[in-house]
Protein backbone atom coordinates (compact mmCIF):
# COMPACT_ATOMS: atom_id res chain seq x y z
CA UNK A 1 0.00 0.00 0.00
CA UNK A 2 1.33 3.44 -0.99
CA UNK A 3 0.71 6.48 1.20
CA UNK A 4 0.16 9.67 -0.81
CA UNK A 5 0.88 13.17 0.42
CA UNK A 6 -0.48 16.18 -1.49
CA UNK A 7 0.49 19.62 -0.23
CA UNK A 8 0.96 23.27 -1.10
CA UNK A 9 1.54 26.60 0.55
CA UNK A 10 1.92 30.15 -0.69
CA UNK A 11 4.63 31.99 1.26
CA UNK A 12 7.37 34.53 0.58
CA UNK A 13 10.92 33.14 0.52
CA UNK A 14 14.27 34.38 -0.80
CA UNK A 15 16.16 32.49 -3.51
CA UNK A 16 18.87 31.17 -1.16
CA UNK A 17 16.26 29.72 1.20
CA UNK A 18 14.45 28.03 -1.68
CA UNK A 19 17.68 26.45 -2.94
CA UNK A 20 18.63 25.15 0.52
CA UNK A 21 15.11 23.75 1.04
CA UNK A 22 15.21 22.04 -2.34
CA UNK A 23 18.46 20.25 -1.54
CA UNK A 24 17.21 19.05 1.86
CA UNK A 25 13.87 17.89 0.48
CA UNK A 26 15.50 16.06 -2.44
CA UNK A 27 18.01 14.22 -0.26
CA UNK A 28 15.37 13.21 2.30
CA UNK A 29 12.97 12.05 -0.43
CA UNK A 30 15.67 10.10 -2.27
CA UNK A 31 16.97 8.45 0.90
CA UNK A 32 13.45 7.36 1.85
CA UNK A 33 12.41 6.02 -1.58
CA UNK A 34 9.78 8.73 -2.08
CA UNK A 35 8.48 9.24 -5.62
CA UNK A 36 6.50 12.11 -7.15
CA UNK A 37 6.95 15.78 -7.99
CA UNK A 38 7.73 18.71 -5.72
CA UNK A 39 7.95 22.27 -7.02
CA UNK A 40 9.57 25.05 -5.02
CA UNK A 41 9.55 28.77 -5.67
CA UNK A 42 10.00 32.09 -3.91
CA UNK A 43 6.18 32.08 -3.75
CA UNK A 44 5.85 28.73 -1.96
CA UNK A 45 5.81 24.96 -2.42
CA UNK A 46 3.56 22.47 -4.22
CA UNK A 47 3.75 18.72 -4.58
CA UNK A 48 2.26 15.25 -4.60
CA UNK A 49 4.42 12.32 -3.57
CA UNK A 50 4.06 8.72 -2.46
CA UNK A 51 6.00 6.23 -0.38
CA UNK A 52 5.73 4.06 2.69
CA UNK A 53 3.79 5.45 5.63
CA UNK A 54 7.01 6.02 7.60
CA UNK A 55 8.80 7.75 4.73
CA UNK A 56 5.89 10.12 4.08
CA UNK A 57 5.77 11.00 7.77
CA UNK A 58 9.50 11.79 7.67
CA UNK A 59 9.07 14.13 4.69
CA UNK A 60 6.04 15.79 6.24
CA UNK A 61 8.01 16.48 9.41
CA UNK A 62 10.94 17.88 7.41
CA UNK A 63 8.68 20.40 5.69
CA UNK A 64 7.37 21.51 9.07
CA UNK A 65 10.96 21.86 10.30
CA UNK A 66 11.74 24.01 7.25
CA UNK A 67 8.90 26.37 8.20
CA UNK A 68 6.25 25.34 5.69
CA UNK A 69 2.65 25.35 6.93
CA UNK A 70 1.12 23.47 4.06
CA UNK A 71 -2.44 22.64 3.11
CA UNK A 72 -2.07 18.86 3.39
CA UNK A 73 -4.11 15.90 2.18
CA UNK A 74 -3.30 12.23 2.77
CA UNK A 75 -4.62 9.24 0.86
CA UNK A 76 -3.58 5.67 0.08
CA UNK A 77 -3.43 3.62 -3.08
CA UNK A 78 -2.69 0.00 -3.96
CA UNK A 79 -1.47 1.23 -7.35
CA UNK A 80 1.93 2.92 -7.50
CA UNK A 81 1.10 6.55 -8.36
CA UNK A 82 4.53 7.73 -9.57
CA UNK A 83 7.50 6.29 -11.43
CA UNK A 84 10.24 8.74 -10.44
CA UNK A 85 11.21 11.61 -8.14
CA UNK A 86 11.37 15.21 -9.31
CA UNK A 87 12.24 18.13 -7.03
CA UNK A 88 12.64 21.37 -8.96
CA UNK A 89 12.64 25.15 -8.64
CA UNK A 90 10.33 27.18 -10.88
CA UNK A 91 9.10 30.77 -11.08
CA UNK A 92 5.63 29.71 -9.93
CA UNK A 93 4.44 26.69 -7.98
CA UNK A 94 1.48 26.54 -10.36
CA UNK A 95 1.85 28.32 -13.69
CA UNK A 96 -0.65 31.18 -14.00
CA UNK A 97 0.99 34.57 -14.24
CA UNK A 98 3.92 35.98 -12.35
CA UNK A 99 2.11 38.26 -9.89
CA UNK A 100 5.35 39.22 -8.19
CA UNK A 101 4.00 38.02 -4.83
CA UNK A 102 2.50 34.93 -3.29
CA UNK A 103 -1.26 34.31 -3.59
CA UNK A 104 -2.45 35.20 -0.11
CA UNK A 105 -5.41 37.48 -0.85
CA UNK A 106 -7.64 34.53 -1.60
CA UNK A 107 -11.38 34.04 -1.75
CA UNK A 108 -13.47 32.81 1.16
CA UNK A 109 -13.07 29.08 1.79
CA UNK A 110 -16.18 26.90 1.88
CA UNK A 111 -15.80 23.59 3.73
CA UNK A 112 -16.68 20.44 1.73
CA UNK A 113 -19.52 19.66 4.15
CA UNK A 114 -21.10 23.08 3.40
CA UNK A 115 -20.29 23.23 -0.30
CA UNK A 116 -23.47 21.72 -1.77
CA UNK A 117 -25.74 23.98 0.25
CA UNK A 118 -23.72 27.03 -0.75
CA UNK A 119 -23.61 26.36 -4.49
CA UNK A 120 -27.35 25.60 -4.54
CA UNK A 121 -28.06 29.31 -3.97
CA UNK A 122 -29.42 30.89 -7.15
CA UNK A 123 -27.20 33.98 -6.86
CA UNK A 124 -23.98 31.91 -6.92
CA UNK A 125 -22.17 31.38 -10.22
CA UNK A 126 -20.24 28.10 -10.07
CA UNK A 127 -17.06 27.87 -12.16
CA UNK A 128 -14.77 24.90 -12.82
CA UNK A 129 -11.19 26.23 -12.86
CA UNK A 130 -9.72 23.08 -14.41
CA UNK A 131 -8.86 22.42 -18.05
CA UNK A 132 -11.33 20.93 -20.53
CA UNK A 133 -9.79 17.43 -20.55
CA UNK A 134 -10.26 17.27 -16.77
CA UNK A 135 -13.87 18.43 -16.77
CA UNK A 136 -15.13 15.88 -19.31
CA UNK A 137 -14.88 12.95 -16.86
CA UNK A 138 -16.50 14.62 -13.86
CA UNK A 139 -17.84 17.89 -12.45
CA UNK A 140 -20.33 19.49 -10.12
CA UNK A 141 -23.73 19.79 -11.85
CA UNK A 142 -24.58 23.24 -13.24
CA UNK A 143 -20.93 24.36 -13.10
CA UNK A 144 -19.57 26.50 -15.91
CA UNK A 145 -16.69 25.04 -17.93
CA UNK A 146 -14.44 27.84 -19.31
CA UNK A 147 -13.07 25.29 -21.82
CA UNK A 148 -9.45 26.22 -21.17
CA UNK A 149 -6.48 24.25 -22.46
CA UNK A 150 -4.10 25.54 -19.80
CA UNK A 151 -4.51 27.34 -16.47
CA UNK A 152 -3.04 30.53 -17.96
CA UNK A 153 -6.03 30.64 -20.36
CA UNK A 154 -8.25 31.23 -17.32
CA UNK A 155 -6.94 34.81 -17.14
CA UNK A 156 -8.59 35.60 -20.48
CA UNK A 157 -11.82 33.99 -19.28
CA UNK A 158 -11.83 36.20 -16.19
CA UNK A 159 -11.18 39.34 -18.17
CA UNK A 160 -13.64 38.62 -20.98
CA UNK A 161 -16.49 36.75 -19.27
CA UNK A 162 -16.51 37.82 -15.62
CA UNK A 163 -15.06 41.31 -15.25
CA UNK A 164 -18.25 43.15 -16.30
CA UNK A 165 -19.76 42.40 -12.87
CA UNK A 166 -17.21 42.28 -10.07
CA UNK A 167 -19.89 42.15 -7.35
CA UNK A 168 -21.44 38.82 -8.41
CA UNK A 169 -20.99 35.83 -6.14
CA UNK A 170 -18.54 33.43 -7.75
CA UNK A 171 -17.73 29.98 -6.37
CA UNK A 172 -14.75 28.17 -7.86
CA UNK A 173 -13.31 24.68 -7.55
CA UNK A 174 -10.32 22.73 -8.85
CA UNK A 175 -8.57 19.43 -8.12
CA UNK A 176 -6.69 20.25 -4.91
CA UNK A 177 -7.41 23.92 -4.31
CA UNK A 178 -4.15 25.53 -5.43
CA UNK A 179 -5.36 26.84 -8.79
CA UNK A 180 -8.38 28.43 -7.10
CA UNK A 181 -6.11 30.21 -4.61
CA UNK A 182 -4.02 31.67 -7.43
CA UNK A 183 -7.06 32.66 -9.48
CA UNK A 184 -9.07 34.09 -6.58
CA UNK A 185 -6.09 36.14 -5.40
CA UNK A 186 -5.75 37.64 -8.88
CA UNK A 187 -9.48 38.33 -9.07
CA UNK A 188 -9.60 40.05 -5.68
CA UNK A 189 -6.55 42.12 -6.60
CA UNK A 190 -8.37 43.49 -9.65
CA UNK A 191 -11.55 44.33 -7.75
CA UNK A 192 -13.79 41.26 -7.44
CA UNK A 193 -15.65 41.39 -4.14
CA UNK A 194 -17.46 38.07 -3.65
CA UNK A 195 -15.13 35.19 -4.44
CA UNK A 196 -15.53 31.78 -2.79
CA UNK A 197 -13.66 28.51 -3.25
CA UNK A 198 -13.98 24.87 -2.26
CA UNK A 199 -11.55 24.27 0.59
CA UNK A 200 -9.01 21.62 -0.38
CA UNK A 201 -10.55 21.18 -3.81
CA UNK A 202 -12.40 18.21 -5.28
CA UNK A 203 -10.15 15.64 -3.63
CA UNK A 204 -10.91 17.03 -0.19
CA UNK A 205 -14.64 17.02 -1.04
CA UNK A 206 -14.55 13.39 -2.20
CA UNK A 207 -12.80 12.37 1.02
CA UNK A 208 -15.09 14.33 3.35
CA UNK A 209 -18.54 13.91 1.79
CA UNK A 210 -20.34 10.57 1.52
CA UNK A 211 -21.22 9.50 -2.00
CA UNK A 212 -24.94 9.14 -1.26
CA UNK A 213 -25.01 12.71 0.07
CA UNK A 214 -22.69 14.42 -2.41
CA UNK A 215 -23.46 16.12 -5.71
CA UNK A 216 -20.20 15.37 -7.51
CA UNK A 217 -20.95 13.61 -10.79
CA UNK A 218 -18.29 11.37 -12.36
CA UNK A 219 -14.62 11.02 -11.52
CA UNK A 220 -11.80 13.44 -10.73
CA UNK A 221 -8.79 13.56 -13.03
CA UNK A 222 -5.43 13.48 -11.21
CA UNK A 223 -1.96 14.03 -12.62
CA UNK A 224 -0.41 10.68 -11.75
CA UNK A 225 -0.60 6.99 -12.65
CA UNK A 226 -4.00 6.61 -10.97
CA UNK A 227 -5.51 8.91 -13.66
CA UNK A 228 -8.86 9.39 -11.91
CA UNK A 229 -10.40 9.11 -8.45
CA UNK A 230 -13.88 8.49 -7.10
CA UNK A 231 -15.38 9.13 -3.67
CA UNK A 232 -13.08 8.19 -0.78
CA UNK A 233 -10.09 8.43 -3.17
CA UNK A 234 -10.90 5.08 -4.78
CA UNK A 235 -9.14 4.66 -8.13
CA UNK A 236 -11.48 5.36 -11.03
CA UNK A 237 -12.13 3.74 -14.39
CA UNK A 238 -9.97 5.88 -16.68
CA UNK A 239 -6.59 5.39 -18.28
CA UNK A 240 -4.40 7.83 -20.22
CA UNK A 241 -4.04 7.91 -23.97
CA UNK A 242 -0.27 7.86 -24.40
CA UNK A 243 -0.63 9.88 -27.56
CA UNK A 244 -2.42 12.96 -26.23
CA UNK A 245 -2.39 12.32 -22.43
CA UNK A 246 -6.17 12.72 -22.23
CA UNK A 247 -8.27 10.36 -20.07
CA UNK A 248 -9.95 7.49 -21.90
CA UNK A 249 -12.47 4.87 -20.77
CA UNK A 250 -13.51 1.46 -22.08
CA UNK A 251 -15.81 2.99 -24.70
CA UNK A 252 -12.91 5.05 -26.08
CA UNK A 253 -10.78 1.91 -26.25
CA UNK A 254 -13.46 0.17 -28.32
CA UNK A 255 -13.38 2.98 -30.87
CA UNK A 256 -11.89 2.37 -34.33
CA UNK A 257 -9.73 5.42 -33.63
CA UNK A 258 -8.03 3.86 -30.62
CA UNK A 259 -4.56 2.40 -31.08
CA UNK A 260 -2.77 1.37 -27.91
CA UNK A 261 0.06 3.76 -27.09
CA UNK A 262 -0.63 5.83 -30.21
CA UNK A 263 -4.02 7.52 -30.48
CA UNK A 264 -7.62 7.74 -29.27
CA UNK A 265 -10.81 9.47 -30.46
CA UNK A 266 -9.59 12.69 -28.84
CA UNK A 267 -6.40 13.01 -30.87
CA UNK A 268 -6.92 11.00 -34.07
CA UNK A 269 -7.11 14.18 -36.17
CA UNK A 270 -4.66 16.21 -34.11
CA UNK A 271 -1.37 14.31 -34.14
CA UNK A 272 0.79 14.10 -37.25
CA UNK A 273 1.75 10.85 -39.02
CA UNK A 274 5.31 11.38 -37.79
CA UNK A 275 4.16 11.68 -34.17
CA UNK A 276 2.00 8.56 -34.50
CA UNK A 277 4.86 6.58 -35.99
CA UNK A 278 7.17 7.54 -33.13
CA UNK A 279 4.48 6.42 -30.70
CA UNK A 280 4.13 3.09 -32.54
CA UNK A 281 7.86 2.49 -32.25
CA UNK A 282 7.75 3.31 -28.54
CA UNK A 283 4.77 0.98 -27.99
CA UNK A 284 6.51 -1.79 -29.93
CA UNK A 285 9.50 -1.47 -27.61
CA UNK A 286 7.21 -1.57 -24.55
CA UNK A 287 5.48 -4.71 -25.85
CA UNK A 288 8.84 -6.35 -26.63
CA UNK A 289 10.09 -5.65 -23.08
CA UNK A 290 6.87 -7.02 -21.55
CA UNK A 291 6.98 -10.19 -23.64
CA UNK A 292 10.62 -10.74 -22.77
CA UNK A 293 9.89 -10.43 -19.03
CA UNK A 294 6.90 -12.81 -19.31
CA UNK A 295 9.02 -15.43 -21.07
CA UNK A 296 11.64 -15.53 -18.30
Amino acid sequence: MHKILSFYEFCDLDVDKVTKNKNKIFETSKNNSILGTIILSIEGINGTVSGSSDSIDILNQLMKDLGYKCNIKFSVSEKKPFKRLKVKIQKEIVTFMNLGKSAKNTGTFIAPEDWDDFISNEDVKLIDVRNFYETVIGKFPKSIDPNTETFTDFIDYIDKELSSNKDQKIAMYCTGGIRCEKASSYMKDIGFNNIFQLEGGIINYLNKVEENKGSWDGECFVFDERVSLKYNSEIGNYELCHGCRNPIDEEDKRSIYFEEGVSCPNCINVRSDEQNEKSRQRQAQINFTKNKKNSL
